[in-house]
């Protein structure tokens, strides 16, 4: 996979949206059309080219444009779409993006399940073939993208957020940072950068008045605070991304991603998320928290 950098800041910009159906493609190119991109959705690939060109009348105003191609596309052939990324990110003028939606098979098949709609790809066979066969088809596309985004276990709400963090195209340039709880019986969340362990810390579930209650109580946040690990550390951990975030802005990443876990995802990893995001609001830094695992 190609590494994703910063959105181009003289050039038009095409982002080529596809991936697998029920992935939430269609979701995020409605919101980048609230952002600002115009969105264009099942375009047919020999009219790709064409829709690049420039009219006299349209001016020199940068062009930032969302194209949605996958298999319900009329002339859809992996191979094709393939050729035709490599000949538009050789064209001049334009700052291409391959950005492919996926999605855990079982998660697809209870979406189709829950709304009823026709796999495009299962007219014939049962929802999973249909999820196998769409699979096939975009293996040899998958080593092409420049970003993949699984939402298995995104929102709507998540996954506009992300796409914020990935595609905004507003003029507040300023480093973009999102830190979210999480429960590690879950497992990690996919979109993280960087990952931090606090189960080192004294945990209020054990605690039988603290138990039913969260990091964002004041009573369990001051039984964490009386931990003597826990300045120490926060201290520590607000100094190496105060360190680190600089250099991620100097190699072009305008979004970073920390993710803070601890047993259950409720009391220690919510306080420290709650904490550093506090920690890193500035003029320089936009933050966003998320606890995933709180009901």
């Amino acid at each position: 996979m190609t590494e994703m950098t910063d959105l181009s800041m003289d050039r038009d910009e095409l982002l080529l949206v596809t991936g697998l159906s029920g992935a939430g493609k269609s979701s995020a190119l409605k919101m980048l059309e609230d952002m600002g991109w115009e969105v264009i959705d099942n375009l047919p690939l020999v009219l790709l080219p064409g829709l690049l060109e420039r009219n006299d009348g349209e001016g020199s105003k940068r062009r930032f444009l969302a194209v949605g191609i996958d298999s319900r596309t009329r002339d859809f052939d992996p191979d094709a779409l393939d050729e035709q990324l490599t000949s538009l990110r050789h064209r001049g003028g334009i700052n291409v993006r391959f950005c492919y939606f996926t999605c855990d098979p079982d998660v697809l098949q209870n979406r189709f399940t829950e709304t009823r709609r026709r796999h495009p790809m299962a007219r014939d066979r049962t929802v999973a073939d249909g999820i196998r066969i769409e699979q096939e088809m975009f293996d040899t596309l998958r080593d092409r993208v420049d970003r993949v985004i699984d939402t298995t276990n995104l929102s709507l709400p998540d996954l506009r957020a992300h796409l914020r963090r990935l595609f905004d195209i507003s003029d507040d340039q300023r480093v973009q940072i999102h830190v979210v709880s999480f429960s590690f019986r879950r497992g990690l969340p996919r979109a993280a950068d960087l990952v931090f362990d606090v189960r080192f810390l004294d945990n209020p579930y054990y605690v039988p008045h603290l138990r039913a209650g969260t990091g964002l109580d004041a009573p369990v946040q001051a039984h964490i605070q009386t931990d003597s690990a826990w300045t120490p550390f926060i201290d520590k951990l607000e100094d190496m991304l105060s360190f680190l975030l600089p250099r991620y802005v100097s190699e072009g990443k305008s979004y970073l991603t920390i993710a803070i876990g601890c047993t259950g995802g409720r009391h220690r990893s919510v306080f420290t998320t709650e904490e550093i995001a506090r920690r890193l609001r500035g003029d320089d830094t936009r933050v966003t928290v998320r606890h995933r695992d709180l009901p």
